[in-house]
């Protein structure tokens, strides 16, 4: 059986070390507790495409649902601030409405104004890290393959942004569910990769090697070096489905949520907008950009050490790896001024 220890992340806006309520906490572990490197058979069937949307029914459309949002008590544990949200209380009348719920984001999620700033797709809890193994922050493979996770079958994407820089935000289910677009820049490419429906658990993240490279994704590649756009190179923006997710919809729109649209090749997308939405449960982003292109917030850095925190992750030698909380449209890195001319031309970009 894997420890049930308690996990800690740093409230970025307090600086207080929190300690997170680990939905079905027990019962994840105990499906991890199997086999790991030869799933059994119930296993994955549980992190199946069909068990995960069943599984999403139940928790967010069944009765119990309904009854637990009409009653406010779903509102009142997860933390919800009603307040914020663009629809009236009494229209949130389903564990699922409230998952998808609408946020005034332009009122309730400033962005910072400055062209050089990369900001956070999502309320979530951040780490941040690198694949280059001589960086000191380098992510051990626990959390992902880096060929796996891109896909294979895109090697100029596997050449663009190797031993780049990387930031894994994990949505919990109390979130709001809209990702943001993190830079603003143009489409290179947008495709899915198949993958299992696994949970966002810390722990079942830490007892299954290369966990997120194995879970269904969205690859989003921007073009940030454009007219208009962030100058950051490129970017990586992968959206990764979780247990109970049942889908990852696009919806990127420049007018609040309306008119939303489809993500192709070929369109421009301005930075701080809705993106797209998980349908639901837990789920993860990661953003993987360039070598040395970025420099990440310095408190963000700051924390992923901190010895006052009890956490789940940890990298190699048994280094702690602490989640900072941060909020969608804030600033979560800074484009490197440096002039990056012959790295260009060596990766291709």
């Amino acid at each position: 059986m894997m420890s049930l220890a308690p996990h800690q992340y740093i409230d970025r806006a307090t600086g207080r070390v929190e300690t997170e309520t680990l939905f079905a906490d027990r019962l994840v572990n105990t499906l991890y507790a199997a086999d790991r490197e030869q799933p059994t058979r119930l296993f994955t069937l549980l992190t199946s495409a069909r068990v995960s949307s069943v599984l999403g029914w139940v928790a967010y459309d069944a009765a119990i649902g309904s009854r637990l949002a009409r009653a406010g008590r779903f509102y009142r544990d997860l933390g919800i601030n009603l307040d914020e949200c663009l629809d009236p209380p009494h229209a949130l009348d389903t564990a699922r409405k409230v998952f998808e719920r609408k946020i005034r984001y332009w009122e309730a999620r400033p962005m910072p104004d400055d062209p050089d700033a990369v900001v956070s797709p999502a309320d979530a809890r951040v780490l941040v890290g690198s694949f280059s193994r001589i960086s000191q922050f380098f992510i051990k493979e626990k959390f992902f393959t880096y060929a796996e996770l891109i896909g294979a079958h895109k090697p100029e994407w596997l050449a663009a942004f190797r031993d780049g820089d990387v930031a894994v935000f994990r949505l919990t289910p109390d979130k709001y569910h809209y990702n943001h677009t993190p830079v603003a820049g143009r489409v290179l490419d947008f495709y899915e990769i198949a993958g299992e429906y696994r949970p966002c658990n810390p722990g079942a993240i830490m007892s299954t090697r290369a966990s997120f490279s194995k879970n269904r994704r969205v690859v989003t590649v921007i073009d940030t070096d454009v007219p208009g756009g962030t100058g950051v190179g490129r970017v990586a923006v992968i959206e990764v489905a979780a247990l109970m997710i049942g889908d990852i919809v696009q919806c990127y729109s420049e007018d609040r949520y309306d008119n939303p649209r489809e993500v192709t090749p070929g369109i421009f997308l301005k930075k701080g907008m809705p993106k797209s939405l998980y349908r639901p449960g837990s789920s993860t982003d990661i953003l993987i950009f360039q070598k040395g292109r970025v420099t990440f917030s310095e408190d963000i850095l700051y924390n992923l050490h901190r010895t006052d925190a009890a956490t789940r992750f940890s990298e190699g030698f048994g280094r702690p790896l602490v989640e900072t909380e941060v909020r969608v449209r804030q600033e979560i890195a800074r484009r490197n001024p440096r002039n990056f001319d012959s790295q260009a031309k060596e990766t291709g970009a």
